[in-house]
């Protein structure tokens, strides 16, 4: 029997392509109807792991879209690479969810939400951690109101590094001549740790916030001898209620999704009310409140049938008409890229700068 959604995969830049395919795979209303890369041998382990056919893989894209024509396309390019593939792919007429980050800057985010608008279809942008039971649960109590209005959070988050693993967290042990040739660490491309983490920190922070801007950012970045991009980074936002901080790192002891390094990976988020300390795939979540100020362990939710995962919430909201909402949204994604993009120019110039409302500020 046809299934209701055609899905397609274009770009295997990132590694995240696998395991979104598989979330396709495992949907009962998705089908994929077509990879392609301009390099064959990036889809080997995605052809193998999902016993795909080979009409079912492309190495031109026009002719991808025009033999599938999916309904919705997984874009998975290098960062730097957002918005050309953006532009390329939705002339076509499918909606598109692009794997995190938004964009290598502010210009390039406009330009995808540019190029898609006049399609009426939908622009996806995909964080991970938004399918993290811990942070979904914290994000809930903030709705809730459980620890009043949000004026702080802070984020630790980082990996050992990109090339550390790859699809389905198959690990590997980079030399540095291995990092000189990956686009992750280049300049051009949108490498660097501050660019790959830092729109988790602040996109889900301001889902955590309720939409918040800060007026004023500063950044702090270092990276090591041998690489051009940052490995650590260190930024202070400054809103009208107060600061919150994000840090990010390539290099913490241990993946926290294998074990937590120190600093754990995680939120902390403070209230006007109580707080709530989230950090990665744990189990429960720490909160404070009035009630309680010595503090509880929250057992963490299921994530609802439907958005249980990127590809299953964007077809759950696609299916029943619905918008795309929090950090999966661009216009909250575009908040956190004003304030990815300010620290980005604060880090350069070694100065506070106040937060870029756009392209051209």
């Amino acid at each position: 029997m046809t299934k209701p959604w055609r899905i397609a995969g274009i770009n295997f830049s990132h590694m995240h392509m696998g395991d979104l395919l598989r979330n396709v795979q495992d949907h009962p209303e998705a089908e994929i109807v077509g990879i392609c890369d301009e390099q064959p041998g990036a889809m080997n382990a995605a052809v193998e792991a999902l016993n795909l056919s080979t009409s079912q893989v492309f190495t031109d894209y026009q002719r991808c879209m025009e033999t599938t024509q999916p309904d919705l396309v997984i874009l998975c390019p290098p960062t730097g690479e957002h918005a050309l593939w953006t532009e390329r792919i939705a002339p076509f007429g499918a909606h598109l969810l692009v794997e995190k980050p938004f964009a290598a800057s502010l210009a390039d985010a406009d330009r995808m939400i540019a190029a898609v608008e006049p399609t009426g279809k939908q622009l996806v942008i995909n964080w991970p951690s938004r399918w993290d039971r811990s942070h979904y649960t914290a994000s809930r109590l903030i709705a809730d109101g459980v620890i009043g209005d949000v004026f702080e959070v802070h984020h630790y988050g980082g990996n050992r590094g990109p090339l550390y693993h790859g699809a389905d967290k198959v690990e590997y042990q980079p030399t540095l001549e291995d990092k000189k040739q990956s686009w992750w660490y280049k300049l051009e491309s949108g490498g660097g740790s501050l660019r790959d983490y830092l729109g988790y920190g602040v996109t889900m922070g301001t889902w955590f916030n309720g939409g918040q801007k800060p007026i004023e950012v500063t950044a702090v970045t270092t990276a090591t001898p041998g690489v051009e991009v940052d490995e650590h980074s260190v930024t202070i936002a400054r809103y009208a209620n107060g600061l919150s901080k994000f840090e990010t790192r390539w290099g913490t002891f241990t993946d926290p999704w294998v074990h937590q390094p120190q600093p754990k990976c995680g939120y902390v988020v403070r209230g006007s009310g109580g707080t709530i300390s989230s950090y990665d795939y744990e189990s429960t979540v720490r909160v404070q409140t009035q009630e309680h100020p010595e503090g509880f362990d929250q057992p963490v939710d299921q994530l609802p049938l439907g958005e249980r995962n990127g590809i299953e919430y964007t077809l759950t909201r696609l299916r029943e008409g619905l918008p795309i909402e929090g950090p999966l949204s661009p216009a909250i994604a575009r908040i956190g890229q004003q304030i990815i993009e300010t620290a980005i120019r604060s880090a350069e110039q070694k100065r506070t700068l106040p937060l870029i409302e756009t392209s051209t500020d």
